[in-house]
């Protein structure tokens, strides 16, 4: 930790140490690789220099998790061309239409999925458009064009991995560490609140709840990173998990008063939580002494108490990630998937993609699949972000970037040299600037740097010799800005899925999951409770927190899914027992959100409890406990959040 503060401290032009060695290593892979395709002479150099573009993560785990993937897609893209050929060899038409079914199925799968999972899928999409597209007049040349294309990809694969090893890229498991244990303190921080005269408010909630579940991607990663990487990936994943559970449980702290009576007990076992690390004590009794509690008092104490286990399982779980071993339990960290909004989207890039065919086909220009390629890979990288729309008017002003620095560089500072080491040196600080710039904070920078990163090999096209055809350079210039701008022209006539919309649709489907409760997804409370989180984070992305009606309802059903989930782990050790007619009338109750009666079973409970700390005991304060969060969510004494 103490030499990543050092590193972002130290900066040279005012830019941070960590962004120049990293623009760095990006330049020498992209170098190494030309130089490699060069050697054995592969059809493709350019696409092995736009793979060490892609490749550029500022980690080792991060860089080799994306390779895997990116072999992976290009694998199923390769297959699939060779599969649309074969079935519409004669109809130039059909394999268009095929070709739009097909982006259209691949951005459906991405929109299901996260990280580098999703860019594998809409890889495999785009890289139909890059061989069977770009060879419709040839199909025999399909799979000679997928192998070149893979071969190159291999060579980018290699040069990066054998640069991040010699310049020793950082891992990311030990900021992750570092994250994961500040987002531990925040957490304890929020639920002492519930303490102190002014409860936590739902805006620190948002906020670690996002954070927790951005980390899913990264935590995937750090499995490639060393031999003990699997180990330490599975230990943050059961952290991120504990700490949706940890959290949600702060919040239903925050959410109920502690009573009175109970207020000094739970105060000092919050306070000793915060302080340690260890679970508060339980009071010692003299001998004979009694003491009679009601079980709606003891509730509040129960809140405490389960919020004090979430912490000590995440405090076991972190000191598990630190000392790479397996923790004590292994937890699943699901993805919350809409699949309306999946498809709706899937759709709409199918449309995009056919309204783009239609436009060449009808124009006739002689290079129309070339350029048709770029709209499909535009489409693919923009469909695994939040706003597509956005990403193609990036893309549409920063190609003409790209297009002058490109022409700079050819025309300019080359200028007819045919020497690879000048080639390399007068590369460096265009590749150099474009890495800089996608380090900063700032989105647009960031994804301008990107663009110029990926375009500017893909414009040069370097090959052995290196050829200076300036009609050539102008055609492809006027291609990959045409194809930005028929592709923005395409959603502006049929718009992207809107904020609005998403946000609606995960509001219905969170209600929809709440009036079912007996619908299962084989998941543990912890799990579930992880996935209904990253749909309130999807729901923030979409605009969330304009929208205070509907991410109050959002919470709601988080609460109400939580207690609910957790109810029927409290309830299951009584399926075969004496108690097995109450904990029956329980789920019943819960079914119909009857809270009377939840609060009746709950004092039959702890009457039949033969001491305070019992299942049956319990089981009681979990139901009271319930009982208030359900009535909340159906408008009985709903408390007032900010938002």
């Amino acid at each position: 930790m103490v030499a990543t503060i050092a590193e972002h401290s130290l900066t040279v032009a005012n830019i941070p140490v960590s962004s120049w060695s990293f623009a760095i290593r990006v330049w020498l892979a992209m170098i190494l690789a030309l130089f490699v395709s060069f050697w054995l002479q592969l059809e493709a150099p350019a696409t092995a220099a736009v793979t060490v573009g892609i490749l550029a993560e500022p980690t080792r785990g991060q860089a080799l998790d994306k390779a895997g993937f990116r072999l992976l897609g290009t694998i199923v893209g390769v297959a699939a061309s060779i599969a649309i050929t074969g079935i519409f060899a004669q109809e130039r038409d059909l394999i268009l239409v095929a070709f739009a079914v097909w982006i259209g199925i691949c951005v459906f799968a991405a929109n299901l999925l996260d990280g580098y999972r999703a860019y594998a899928a809409v890889l495999s999409g785009y890289t139909v458009a890059l061989i069977a597209t770009q060879q419709i007049d040839n199909p025999q040349h399909v799979f000679e064009s997928g192998m070149a294309r893979g071969a190159a990809i291999a060579v980018g694969v290699l040069s990066m991995a054998v640069v991040n090893t010699l310049m020793y890229t950082p891992d990311r498991h030990p900021r992750l560490m570092v994250q994961l244990a500040t987002i531990r303190r925040r957490i304890r921080e929020y639920a002492g609140a519930a303490c102190g005269a002014e409860p936590g408010n739902s805006a620190t909630f948002l906020t670690l709840l996002r954070e927790i579940v951005a980390l899913r991607p990264e935590i995937a990663s750090v499995a490639l990173e060393t031999s003990s990487g699997l180990v330490r990936s599975v230990a943050a994943r059961s952290v991120a998990v504990g700490l949706v559970a940890e959290l949600q449980a702060a919040r239903i702290l925050n959410s109920s008063p502690v009573d009175v009576d109970d207020l000094d007990q739970a105060r000092a076992a919050l306070e000793r939580a915060v302080d340690s690390a260890l679970p508060a004590p339980q009071p010692v009794l003299a001998a004979g002494q009694k003491r009679v509690r009601d079980v709606e008092s003891e509730a509040s104490a129960w809140t405490a108490g389960e919020w004090r286990l979430r912490d000590e399982e995440v405090y076991q779980d972190l000191l598990a990630l630190r000392s790479a071993r397996w923790p004590l339990r292994v937890w699943r960290a699901p993805l919350y998937r809409s699949c309306r909004t999946a498809a709706a989207s899937g759709v709409r890039a199918a449309l995009w993609l056919a309204i783009a065919s239609i436009f060449y086909v009808w124009a006739g220009w002689p290079a129309a699949s070339a350029s048709l390629s770029f709209v499909a890979l535009i489409i693919g990288l923009g469909a695994v972000l939040p706003n597509p729309r956005s990403f193609t008017v990036i893309a549409l002003v920063g190609t003409p970037i790209a297009a002058v620095l490109t022409g700079v560089l050819e025309f300019i500072i080359l200028n007819g040299a045919d020497a690879f080491p000048l080639l390399a040196i007068a590369m460096a600080p265009f590749t150099i600037g474009a890495a800089v710039l996608m380090k900063s904070q700032s989105l647009l920078w960031s994804s301008l740097g990107r663009v110029n990163l990926l375009f500017l090999p893909v414009i040069l096209s370097p090959s052995n010799p290196q050829t200076y055809n300036p009609q050539s350079f102008l055609f492809t210039v006027l291609f990959v800005v045409a194809a930005a701008a028929l592709l923005l022209a395409a959603q502006t006539l049929i718009p992207p899925v809107s904020d609005d919309k998403r946000r609606m649709r995960l509001v219905a489907e969170a209600r929809s999951e709440l009036q079912e409760p007996g619908r299962q997804y084989g998941e543990a409370p912890e799990e579930a409770a992880f996935r209904e989180a990253s749909r309130i984070g999807q729901f923030m992305t979409a605009g969330g927190a304009q929208d205070p009606r509907a991410l109050a309802e959002m919470l709601s059903c988080f609460d109400q899914s939580a207690m609910v989930r957790l109810c029927e782990a409290k309830l299951i050790p009584f399926a075969d027992g004496p108690l097995a007619a109450f904990a029956d009338k329980a789920r019943a109750a819960i079914v119909k959100r009857d809270t009377l009666t939840l609060r009746a079973i709950a004092h039959q409970l702890r009457e039949a409890a033969p001491q305070a700390a019992s299942i049956e005991a319990d089981a009681a304060a979990c139901l009271i406990v319930t009982s208030k969060i359900l009535d909340r969510g159906n408008g009985v004494n709903l408390p007032q959040e900010a938002t």
